[in-house]
């Protein structure tokens, strides 16, 4: 099969099994008291990085040409989600062991989007900000991605013979922009359900 179309399957693949562990197991859901548990911002925003850099990987493998190098900056960006991840967990279990706050996530999901994207307020600012950054820098990840691999398909001089120029590298400031805004997220959580 194409590199193309083994990233597609990948990402198809990956996408179902998320789907069918947060039917089963509530794998994108916050710890809540509802029913119908709303999505976790912190826990989607890591299964979207992980999807697409496991994918990119996974087709730059059937080139049986090595294992590329992960250039620091997608390191970074995984530990910016992981860390998110990890800091929206501390805040939630903090929530609930304090009794006397009535915690947003054990209301009843709205629907995906609007679960990411609300508080206790309804829709933030800075939720909205964090979304949008992520699925704009999760798009150009792939899109610069696959048009290296054709590159590198294609013989082109600064990639022909070396995987490690596939996948792309984020600039410092990029980086920063990604880890202020998931900073800005995680800190307004801290007071989201505190009136």
């Amino acid at each position: 099969m194409h590199p193309f179309i083994w990233f597609w399957f990948s990402v198809a693949t990956f996408v179902l099994l998320i789907m069918f562990f947060d039917i089963k197991y509530s794998l994108l859901r916050d710890t809540s008291t509802a029913q119908h548990k709303p999505y976790s911002f912190a826990r989607v925003q890591l299964a979207w990085w992980t999807v697409i850099i496991f994918s990119s990987l996974i087709a730059i493998l059937t080139l049986k040409a090595g294992m590329p190098t992960f250039d620091s900056s997608i390191l970074v960006l995984l530990g910016i989600s992981s860390a998110t991840t990890a800091a929206a967990r501390v805040i939630d279990v903090a929530d609930q062991q304090n009794t006397n706050i009535v915690r947003n996530q054990n209301g009843e999901s709205e629907n995906f989007l609007l679960d990411i994207l609300s508080d206790n307020n309804g829709v933030s600012m800075h939720r909205f900000q964090t979304v949008v950054l992520n699925i704009i820098f999760g798009v150009w990840f792939a899109c610069s991605m696959l048009d290296h691999l054709k590159q590198f398909l294609n013989n082109v001089p600064y990639f022909a013979n070396n995987i490690d120029h596939i996948l792309p590298v984020l600039d410092p400031n990029n980086l920063i922009l990604l880890g202020l805004s998931s900073g800005t997220y995680a800190a307004l959580k801290i007071a989201e359900n505190k009136k």
